[in-house]
């Protein structure tokens, strides 16, 4: 019992704690580079949209206005069966710009169909993705750009910043998990390739594009296709998008459900990946950021459970208590959000158990074989 209570502590705790320290080793001994250099290949920047209508105009016209070449930028939104007058701003910003073009995708179709349309349709060299409530800084794409003067460079991802105006648990929880998967990204891309990216802020070379099932993730699904081709895929930190954490709870315990369920899936698509004999570096930081992060909810929970049958010894007796307090803080965080108000360690507890609990719930739902197409942005 006590070599299981390790074992288990040790597994629940890796993809957390010993993983990115491993990591943060590996790019020390490693020390890939990019050789970045100013570039200026044509890019298309291609956005999925539906019921943006409160976003897409300022999304639009933040795109048209980087500090990017003019000639050699286009950008391309599709609407996937807007109800809300979304078409209606595009085809009124449309109208003398030829740079922007915009379809509507009847029936709707999700994410994945609408990029597949338009990239057959992308004009540039590079494609950028970008969401559609997205507001780049204004040399974003430059930034993103630059890193595909390195011959090995397949796809880009930049630095996503979730502020957190209402200073709620949820959004502070979500900055917080922001700010630590950007820096691990840094890591990652010294040692090789970053294994999960943002989507909102990303680029990738046309040619490396494969067409998406309606139902994979395309945040996920494309930069492991590009790994697999023989590509990096790297982190560019000056490439810096904003955008407002959500601030309820349930969306965010939705959205997080969503991303979890389909990035197994993809797991599932892309599982070659997982086996050492092609690029083991690859596999093992896959296994570590993904696959037993997504699990770790389990041996937390063996873990958890056997220190309370272990209470006899002072030591687990500690441990016991240590899980109950995070437990209690999140049950404080999710009951009595004021009490959260001015307690770090009760907003990062609550967003911890939220993440796991999203996983466990995915986990569930993709043993049952659900599979997730559409759904309704920035509520889950």
């Amino acid at each position: 019992m006590v070599t299981t209570f390790w074992l288990a502590l040790f597994l629940g705790l890796y993809p957390f704690v010993f993983y990115p320290a491993l990591a943060r080793g590996a790019a020390w001994l490693r020390g890939r580079t990019v050789r970045k250099a100013s570039v200026s290949p044509t890019v298309t920047v291609v956005i999925a949209a539906f019921n943006e209508s409160s976003c897409i105009e300022r999304t639009v016209r933040n795109k048209l206005a980087q500090r990017y070449p003019a000639d050699r930028l286009d950008v391309i939104v599709v609407s996937d069966g807007s109800e809300d007058g979304t078409d209606q701003i595009l085809e009124r910003l449309a109208t003398g710009e030829p740079r922007l073009r915009w379809w509507r995708q009847e029936p709707r179709a999700g994410k994945s169909a609408a990029l597949n349309g338009a990239i057959r349709q992308a004009r540039g060299d590079i494609v950028v993705f970008a969401d559609a409530n997205s507001v780049y800084a204004p040399e974003a794409v430059g930034r993103l750009v630059s890193n595909f003067a390195d011959p090995e460079v397949g796809y880009v991802t930049g630095k996503m910043i979730y502020g957190n105006p209402g200073g709620g648990a949820v959004g502070e929880g979500c900055s917080a998990y922001m700010r630590f998967e950007n820096w691990l990204r840094e890591q990652e891309t010294s040692i090789g390739s970053v294994v999960g990216v943002d989507g909102g802020v990303d680029a990738i070379r046309r040619d490396l594009f494969q067409l998406l099932a309606p139902d994979q993730l395309p945040d996920f699904v494309t930069p492991l296709r590009v790994v697999a081709q023989g590509y990096r895929v790297v982190f560019e930190p000056a490439a810096l998008l904003q955008e407002d954490a959500l601030e309820d709870q349930s969306s965010e315990f939705r959205m997080r459900v969503r991303v979890t369920l389909r990035a197994l899936w993809a797991l599932r698509d892309c599982r070659s990946l997982l086996s050492p004999a092609g690029n083991p570096v690859f596999a093992w930081q896959l296994w570590s950021h993904k696959v037993l992060r997504y699990l770790a909810f389990i041996p937390l929970c063996v873990a958890l459970g056997l220190s309370l049958l272990l209470t006899g010894n002072v030591l687990y007796a500690s441990m016991a208590a240590a899980g109950l307090a995070v437990l209690a803080c999140a049950a404080i965080g999710h009951f009595v959000p004021a009490a959260s108000a001015g307690a770090r360690v009760i907003r990062l507890a609550q967003y911890f158990v939220l993440l796991n609990a999203a996983s466990a719930i995915a986990t569930f739902r993709f043993l049952r074989g659900e599979r997730i197409t559409v759904w309704k942005p920035r509520t889950g």
